[in-house]
């Protein structure tokens, strides 16, 4: 995530409903039309069917009170907003309450091919689906949990099992690679590129994926396969922190990709 936006968080009235304003509305209409054939290509059924369970608006920007309450009938979880940035302490709290954080703001049209920083969109069209599925969200209150009992110096190591699971996880389906997590379901260049058979695939590890850098501003160059959700409800049982103090004794892997230009 960056370290600072130029986005401000849209907040909700009292009965929890935000304002946005039809040019808001009219990039998530365009954003969910060119998102929508690429999905249904490659995304997984399991995220499929929770698309299907939420039946999200196409004109307007969906409003996070009315995914919270298909979320609370099937998992018991629910869509908090947030502005763009909010500290890892934060973040897992929220997921440890079965609360989803979810910035509240869509991106400018200038952004509409690529923003760095999550916005309404990326939240709710990618993330929200998954959380329909009792499976999927018992790891994601996993990782909270587990970041609630982490120390600071732990964060970088802990998130990246949320990076290659719940951003950018995929999943064997009979016998295709297709998109799991919310990064994918939200880029149709990334999840074009990731289910491609170009990048470097791994089956899930948990150790692998803990010591496996990454970039946020790139295609990854290695994705992690997971054969299918009850492999990420059994990793929900695990002592992810001790995962942890074993992957920072094992050392991070060379990464696949260059160093960041400095500028």
């Amino acid at each position: 995530m960056p370290k600072n936006t130029t986005y401000q968080a849209r907040l909700p009235d009292a009965s929890g409903h935000i304002p946005y304003d039809a040019g808001e509305d009219a990039v998530w209409r365009d954003l969910l039309a060119r998102q929508l054939p690429a999905v249904r290509r490659h995304m997984a059924s399991a995220y499929l069917d929770g698309l299907a369970r939420l039946a999200l608006p196409a004109d307007r920007v969906a409003q996070c009170a009315e995914v919270s309450a298909t979320l609370r009938a099937a998992t018991g979880w629910r869509v908090e907003p947030v502005p763009a940035l909010i500290p890892f302490g934060r973040f897992f709290a929220l997921l440890a309450d079965q609360a989803f954080p979810a910035a509240s703001f869509i991106r400018r049209r200038e952004h509409f091919d690529y923003i760095e920083e999550p916005d309404i969109f990326h939240e709710i069209f990618g993330h929200t689906p998954l959380l329909t599925d009792p499976r999927f969200a018992a790891f994601s209150q996993a990782i909270g949990r587990a970041g609630l009992a982490a120390d600071k110096a732990d964060y970088a190591w802990l998130i990246r099992l949320y990076w290659f699971t719940i951003e950018f996880g995929l999943i064997r389906e009979g016998g295709a690679i297709k998109g799991l997590g919310s990064g994918l379901a939200s880029s149709v260049a990334e999840l074009d590129w990731a289910t491609s058979g170009k990048p470097e695939l791994r089956p899930f590890d948990v150790l692998d994926i803990l010591r496996t850098p990454y970039r946020i501003d790139i295609l990854q160059p290695v994705y992690f396969v997971i054969g299918d959700l009850d492999e990420l409800f059994a990793a929900a049982g695990r002592d992810l922190l001790a995962d942890v103090a074993q992957a920072r004794k094992l050392g991070l892997h060379a990464p696949k990709f260059p160093a960041k230009a400095a500028g």
